[in-house]
């Protein structure tokens, strides 16, 4: 374990709580234009299995079902909150047509890897700003680093299918908060619960600064586009794009499994919404 204990240690991600504040977020106007870029670059198809990567809630979960008309063959949601359990037995409740045993929830810390599924299992795989908290504390160095994330993307790789795809969305370095707040100034009047999502709110922007502190110690990892492309062409993944959505605070990534071999082929990026 690092050797300053306490706060700075903590891993809230694991706390019912933290999930539970991060709950409302999909009802913000920034994070509806995340969801909405995120799956538009999905496209869910008929028959596909797919991996929803620090699923919390299950919301893209729910919109790769709803989105392919309850027609793909499976979805896995895995996250390290247990409590998100509970959110999919509510999907499983309210979906149509019901997905029974077609919608799965795992409790699993994806900072220790994806041994839990043998290679090819998925034929795609998506997450919204997870994959960003994956850790790792280097003992010989004292210090944490980028093992744990690089790793996290090599196992992604591994568990698709050749050609699948990989969609994702990670926050842009020293996030502005403000900016997403501001954004989501109406949302309270829209929602069907005011005083609760003004309470997960303010949750939620207490535990954004703890987010950055970590990020900026080197824990958790909110890098230039350039550097996440880069690291996705490290782990195999060829025909990188990306694009700004969530009011500017994040980038939305889509990169391929080649089928042959892991050459890279050119990345690019394209406008913002």
């Amino acid at each position: 374990m690092p050797p300053r204990a306490g706060r700075s240690a903590v891993n809230h991600w694991l706390e019912a709580k933290c999930a539970k504040a991060f709950w409302s977020q999909q009802e913000t106007t920034p994070y509806r234009q995340l969801h909405r870029d995120t799956l538009a670059w999905a496209a869910p198809q008929a028959g596909e299995r797919w991996l929803d990567l620090g699923c919390g809630s299950g919301a893209l979960s729910r919109g790769l079902w709803e989105a392919s008309r309850g027609q793909v063959a499976e979805i896995v949601g895995l996250d390290c909150a247990a409590v998100n359990a509970e959110a999919y037995e509510h999907l499983r409740r309210v979906l149509h047509p019901a997905p029974g045993s077609r919608l799965r929830f795992l409790t699993h810390d994806f900072s220790n890897g994806l041994e839990i599924f043998p290679d090819a299992s998925f034929d795609h795989a998506i997450s919204g700003l997870s994959i960003s908290y994956a850790q790792s504390w280097s003992e010989a160095e004292q210090r944490w680093t980028t093992q744990a994330y690089d790793r996290l993307l090599r196992e992604v790789w591994r568990v698709l299918k050749p050609g699948g795809r990989f969609v994702f969305s990670v926050n842009v370095p020293e996030p502005k908060w403000w900016r997403v707040a501001l954004a989501s100034l109406g949302d309270a009047f829209r929602s069907d619960k005011p005083l609760r999502f003004l309470r997960r709110s303010w949750r939620m922007l207490r535990y954004g600064r703890w987010l950055k502190a970590e990020a900026r110690r080197g824990r958790f990892h909110y890098l230039p586009a350039e550097a996440v492309q880069s690291k996705l062409k490290a782990a195999g993944f060829t025909a990188v794009e990306y694009r700004r959505s969530y009011a500017g605070q994040a980038y939305v990534f889509r990169a391929v499994k080649g089928k042959e071999d892991r050459n890279i082929s050119g990345d690019r990026s394209v406008s913002s919404a």
